[in-house]
């Protein structure tokens, strides 16, 4: 990696953007190259200028999540870095499921949010500390809670399938089952979920696949556990 870190930073308030470019500015090692404004921005820049970084907000004009899934996809140089005031466990796990490298808070301060930048731009990644707490403290409670319920392989099988808004039909289509086998098998996970019927179902075992991906994160990115006790 070049010595200067180059970065592009699309956030749709300008005052806010241009504050942001002039912190990094101060510093010899970063490169604010290109500004934009909205998730169609981001996806040119990346292609056009391909930034070591990139900050990207959650919420701005556009697919956000699925432009940070087009870069880290298309164009996987550009490290993606959100900086957003957006709180939401939700959000943040589709902005790191999507390939987002790391997930700030806006109100950090000048010297963190570089140290960020620099953590992301070696490939690493980094979460806001008091927010990685949050995240990996839900994270284990989820967990300990799905833990209780234990489904079948069919089970699983057919639940995910459900999940993707096919009917019982043509789960057992795709399955080679009869459509009765798959009634049966999801009689048997909405009683293990306590859910009364597949929306409830749907929505308990979602939240357990959103923390497992939260988890695998965690695992494989060691700066987690560094940002969550301060940084290095």
């Amino acid at each position: 990696m070049n010595s200067i870190i180059r970065i592009g930073i699309v956030d749709d308030h300008p005052l806010l953007r241009e504050g942001v470019a002039n912190t990094l500015r101060k510093r010899a090692d970063l490169q604010v190259i290109e500004q934009g404004g909205t998730a169609e921005d981001a996806r040119g820049i990346a292609l056009r200028v391909i930034p070591d970084v990139l900050l990207m907000d959650v919420n701005m004009p556009g697919d956000v999540f699925a432009t940070v899934r087009f870069i880290s996809c298309q164009v996987p140089d550009v490290k993606v870095l959100m900086l957003t005031v957006s709180e939401s466990e939700e959000d943040a796990y589709c902005a790191l499921e999507a390939g987002a490298r790391g997930y700030v808070l806006k109100g950090v301060s000048g010297p963190d949010l570089v140290q960020a930048i620099r953590i992301v731009a070696k490939g690493e990644t980094y979460i806001t500390p008091e927010f990685a707490n949050k995240l990996l403290s839900n994270f284990k409670r989820h967990e300990a809670e799905v833990r209780k319920i234990e489904l079948t392989h069919r089970e699983e099988q057919i639940i995910r399938e459900v999940s993707k808004g096919l009917t019982n039909k043509e789960v057992a289509s795709k399955l080679l089952i009869s459509e009765k086998t798959v009634k049966y098998y999801m009689t048997c996970v909405m009683q293990k979920l306590h859910a009364r019927n597949r929306v409830e179902a749907v929505t308990a075992l979602r939240r357990y696949w959103e923390s497992e991906a939260l988890g695998r994160f965690a695992i494989n990115s060691p700066n987690v556990d560094v940002a969550a006790r301060g940084g290095p």
